[in-house]
């Protein structure tokens, strides 16, 4: 007879598949967002672009 060990836990292969951004891009668990109060999901490396294009930022040196 095999006494299984409660501590040990079978491996489960979970998708890391969170959602889509408003970008199109793929956002995984554990990545990093910003969700606006429109409901839009953006991840941090796409944030610049959702901002100029998306709502009309214009990126600027100040002088």
């Amino acid at each position: 007879m095999q006494v299984e060990n409660p501590m040990v836990r079978p491996v489960q292969w979970e998708s890391s598949h969170w959602g889509v951004d408003a970008c199109g891009d793929e956002i995984l668990y554990g990545d990093t967002i910003y969700e606006f109060p429109n409901g839009e999901i953006v991840l941090e490396e796409n944030i610049r672009q959702y901002l100029t294009e998306n709502l009309g930022a214009t990126r600027k040196i100040a002088e």
